[in-house]
């Protein structure tokens, strides 16, 4: 059983969860804002569950196509996969990416019937088929004949779904509202995922670019990956944490998440720019992901402060 814990690889919840915290918790103050008693916890636990479906299932298809592939091997960095060990055989990975896609589905209709239970619509009918494209994605991200993350894609999926479908989607299931402001916080929690990302790409450049593993840094080499790196912690700030401020009128409440985790992505961004052995990027993804959860952790604080005084 343990060897089925390590092949989850639990430690990248952190980030998963993290668009679906910020995005409830804007779901929260519009509730407290609007009085609209939407928020649910049924629906928020209900998000979660299936979060957490989809986060395993995506780490089991990664684990079997970069086996498939010959991407995991004696020359990766990262920790060691669990069909690259022996631990587990591709036919029994094989049955549990199928076993926890059948999950996620359950999962995610009973969170769908919860949300739309009184207002069966189009509106449903588009979150299933999001729902179903959310299993694909996970899916093949390094599986089949055009795995997206072998031909650069990567970053754009990892941005839509940890970014857009994330927070606006977690947001929209509470509240049954949408309006473009909500892209700003999901824009964030989209560079964040991405970051990580690119910092996983950093470290395995030379073995992606080896086995045909064609990530974005593998395509723009490793200069401009940091370059890049770089961007996308601007244009996270640019896109919500900054205006926070300004639309808040200047609370200073909401410097409870900014401040802490700017300093912490200020430090990691000198790091990695000093770095020149890659197997120096790997404890960076930790921060990056815990970085993004306590943001969207102390924003949840500053909400509820926000909305008690």
């Amino acid at each position: 059983m343990n060897h089925w814990i390590k092949a989850f690889r639990l430690r990248t919840l952190p980030l998963s969860f993290s668009n679906i915290l910020l995005g409830s918790a804007l779901a929260y103050s519009f509730e407290k804002g609007e009085s609209t008693g939407g928020f649910s916890r049924k629906i928020f636990a209900l998000t979660l569950l299936t979060t957490l479906l989809l986060q395993i299932l995506s780490n089991l298809a990664n684990d079997y196509g970069d086996a498939k592939k010959g991407a995991d091997n004696e020359n990766r960095i990262g920790p060691e996969r669990a069909i690259q060990s022996g631990a587990i055989s591709p036919k029994a990975m094989l049955n549990a990416i199928i076993l926890v896609s059948v999950l996620a589905l359950i999962s995610g209709v009973a969170l769908l019937y919860f949300s739309f239970k009184n207002n069966l619509s189009w509106t449903f009918a588009g979150f299933f088929v999001l729902g179903i494209l959310a299993i694909v994605a996970a899916i093949k991200y390094t599986v089949g004949k055009k795995a997206y993350g072998y031909s650069g894609l990567g970053d754009v999926f990892v941005f839509i779904f940890f970014g857009w479908v994330g927070v606006a989607g977690s947001f929209y299931l509470q509240t049954h509202h949408f309006n473009l402001f909500i892209l700003l916080p999901a824009t964030t929690m989209g560079c964040f995922s991405v970051a990580v990302l690119n910092l996983n790409n950093m470290r395995d450049q030379v073995n992606d670019k080896a086995v045909g593993k064609n990530t974005l840094v593998v395509k723009v080499g490793a200069k401009n990956a940091k370059i890049y790196h770089g961007i996308l912690f601007v244009v996270a700030y640019l896109a919500f944490p900054i205006p926070l401020i300004f639309i808040s009128g200047g609370n200073l409440l909401h410097l409870i998440p900014i401040v802490p985790v700017f300093i912490i992505h200020l430090i990691h961004l000198v790091k990695v720019y000093k770095i020149c052995d890659p197997k120096d990027f790997d404890p960076e993804l930790k921060k990056i992901a815990l970085s993004a959860f306590l943001f969207s952790i102390l924003f949840w604080a500053s909400i509820i402060l926000e909305i008690k005084m």
